[in-house]
């Protein structure tokens, strides 16, 4: 099993590290995605080895995609390849997690529409303007889709992802 987390630099820190450990924990081999080889730098500092760039992404081998938040998704989110990315994993049915201001990227897929999801309180119009049921709690499950506010969330945020990967 794989996961892809897709992010940028001025990532929150904890919202990238917390799911690449956790996910890595349990024995889930974890690739980093981004715009260009080399290292993206978070909010704080902390740097990650890119793995892949968008564009040498093939969501079909991946089980799980994870969104952190933080300006990244801002950044990313606009990227066809990145909507593309994450319309596959919706179509397929495998679990998404985004975080914080991760839910951007979805939005700009034109996923949340009909579904229930949370996100970081300066999303919220945002998610709301999208079509989505925007639910003020620390993490909302709508089928496959796992969402939380913000690095406080992440226990159940990581606890409802790995659930949903267990099966």
């Amino acid at each position: 099993m794989k996961a892809l987390i897709l992010s940028a630099d001025n990532f929150e820190d904890s919202e990238l590290l917390v799911p690449l450990y956790r996910l890595q924990e349990a024995g889930i081999a974890v690739d980093v995605a981004a715009p260009a080889h080399g290292t993206i730098t978070g909010k704080r500092g902390y740097e990650v080895k890119v793995d892949r760039t968008f564009a040498e992404v093939d969501p079909a081998g991946y089980a799980v995609l994870v969104v952190p938040g933080g300006k990244a998704p801002a950044a990313i989110r606009d990227l066809p390849v990145v909507q593309a990315i994450a319309q596959a994993f919706v179509a397929a049915g495998k679990p998404v997690g985004a975080i914080c201001h991760g839910p951007q990227v979805l939005i700009s897929a034109g996923l949340l529409a009909g579904r229930r999801a949370t996100c970081y309180r300066s999303v919220a119009e945002e998610l709301t303007a999208a079509g989505a049921g925007y639910l003020d709690q620390e993490v909302v499950v709508d089928g496959s889709l796992v969402t939380s506010r913000m690095p406080a969330d992440l226990p159940a945020f990581m606890r409802e992802l790995m659930r949903l990967l267990a099966g």
